[in-house]
């Protein structure tokens, strides 16, 4: 790999990919979102600024995606609306933004010649478990206009590798947290409340588990599977193994910052009771028998480090901890 697209660079995971693949000598082209203001999203603060190249666009352009993708040999596809409560209210923009978006970036990249596509995937199209832990051969359910519109990206994705023979891996990421998550989520939304002052915590639904991943492991995920050729064509997830509770991960913050909390169910915070995912935990044996990836990161390391980013006022203030962020 010698100069690598990241879509959706001004984001959460992907700045930190941005910034993974700048340390491991890659050329970095970062496709961030056009704005009238000439944002990079969470590049503006980057240590590595100056050292890799910013495109403001949109994935839903496709003469636009046509441009960037010359002289790139990979392409890490993450431009996408992610936010599943946002979902339920404009579905529409979920299919401009996700699967038309994807087709767009799977074309330009198929007219460019491109040798690598990392399609972003999620583990929300498996729903919630059948069995666990979670293979790639489990079902996809689409309990939300966001899975749904991830599951008709991934779809289209493998498409391209079946008609076109376009290389591409879909990268199948568990729950992702870390530095620089939106307050959407739960984790730093519960960090976020408790760093402010809070005693009593506004949460949805304590009882789901989900299988957290630190933000550096899924960076090196995504580059693990962007070296192995035997990863072309296949869906491979990328995740600890474990699981953890919702409620059993509130605790597990606030004894790592040592405070006592009191939980108040915020009904907005609810999922439609048909569309909530109550299980996650990945089976990650594809990922470490195909390239030897193994997270390195703990739950609570990862929380640890996650917690002291939030500390810092200049971050802490970019929270609203007393609004629900769809």
């Amino acid at each position: 790999m010698k100069k690598a697209l990241v879509t959706g660079a001004d984001g959460f995971i992907a700045s930190h990919l941005v910034e993974t693949l700048v340390r491991s000598g890659v050329e970095v082209c970062a496709l961030c979102q056009y704005n009238s203001f000439s944002s990079w999203g969470w590049l503006d603060q980057s240590e590595y600024r100056g050292k890799f190249e910013v495109i403001l666009g949109d994935v839903r352009d496709p003469a636009q995606m046509r441009s960037v993708a010359k002289g790139v040999d990979t392409i890490f596809h993450l431009a996408a609306l992610i936010a599943i409560p946002y979902s339920y209210q404009a579905p529409s923009s979920y299919i401009d933004t996700n699967v038309h978006g994807t087709l767009n970036v799977l074309q330009g990249a198929l007219d460019a010649g491109v040798g690598r596509v990392i399609q972003t995937s999620t583990s929300e199209v498996y729903g919630t478990a059948r069995f666990v832990p979670i293979s790639e051969s489990h079902p996809l359910q689409a309990q939300s206009p966001y899975s749904a519109s991830k599951i008709g990206a991934d779809a289209i994705a493998y498409s391209y590798h079946s008609s076109f023979d376009l290389p591409v891996t879909i990268a199948r990421p568990f729950n992702t947290y870390g530095p620089r998550q939106s307050a959407r989520a739960v984790i730093p939304t519960v960090i976020s409340q408790l760093l402010s002052g809070r005693t009593t915590l506004k949460l949805g639904a304590l009882s789901p588990t989900r299988d957290f991943n630190f933000v550096q492991d899924t960076c090196d995920g995504f580059l693990a599977l962007a070296a192995c050729d035997e990863a072309v064509g296949q869906t491979v997830n990328i995740g600890s193994g474990s699981e953890i509770s919702i409620g059993d991960t509130v605790r597990l913050i606030a004894d790592i910052i040592g405070v006592s909390v009191e939980i108040e169910c915020d009904e907005q915070r609810l999922r439609p009771v048909n569309s909530e995912v109550e299980r996650l935990c990945c089976d990650n044996s594809l990922i470490k028998s195909l390239t030897g990836f193994s997270p390195r990161y703990s739950l609570e390391d990862g929380l640890r480090a996650t917690i002291e980013w939030l500390r810092q006022p200049d971050n802490l203030t970019r929270y609203k901890a007393d609004i629900f962020n769809v």
